[in-house]
């Protein structure tokens, strides 16, 4: 098993699942939606990866490099599913059905 280490900050607060990684730029971090099976782009300054996780944290869907301006919907139950956003290319590596641990940085 190949460990990335990168920070990732969980989005529970409404303001924080709203802007997500709108604005950023340069990333070098991801941002971790619990219990979400949609995203959009709309407002993000460059592209993203984008995993989707079932209810074990084991991967379900990988999008790569996301243009602003897009909209991303996994089609599954909302409750059992979460949303990884990462800077664009980070996901290389990651394959369907590999299951994913975090320590998170930030939980905002």
């Amino acid at each position: 098993m190949q460990q990335i280490k990168i920070p990732i900050k969980k989005a529970v607060s409404f303001s924080s699942r709203l802007k997500g990684l709108i604005g950023q730029t340069k990333m070098n971090y991801g941002m971790f939606f619990p219990e979400c099976n949609s995203i959009h782009t709309f407002f993000m300054k460059e592209a993203i990866d984008v995993i989707g996780l079932n209810e074990k944290n084991e991967i379900i869907f990988i999008k790569q490099n996301i243009k602003p301006n897009k909209i991303i919907w996994i089609h599954r139950n909302i409750k059992k599913t979460s949303i990884l956003e990462l800077p664009k290319n980070t996901s290389n590596h990651l394959q369907i059905g590999e299951k994913l641990f975090f320590k998170f940085k930030d939980i905002i």
